[in-house]
């Protein structure tokens, strides 16, 4: 998290891999709305559903991507919209 001068709270960013097309792509066949305001804690629930350490975004795409090309993308895709429902986006 970034730190500006005006400004003692911490900074929130995308994570980069939010900002690849197939993530767009993904949160788009979803429904999911990506503002600033909710990233963090959709990173967050992505983080969680693979049991990858936060805020671990390298291994959290890696993981994401193997899901995606994975045996089974279309039950990855229905846990993730379940898991992000939740949070009232």
């Amino acid at each position: 998290m970034e730190k500006t001068s005006t400004d003692s709270m911490p900074k929130y960013s995308m994570p980069k891999y939010f900002k690849n097309i197939r993530m767009k792509q993904l949160f788009s066949e979803l429904g999911i709305e990506v503002t600033k305001e909710n990233t963090e804690r959709i990173d967050e629930v992505i983080h969680d559903m693979l049991s990858v350490d936060y805020p671990n975004s390298a291994a959290t795409w890696k993981m994401v991507r193997k899901k995606l090309d994975g045996e089974d993308p279309e039950g990855f895709k229905r846990r993730l919209k379940t898991a992000l429902d939740r949070l009232d986006l």
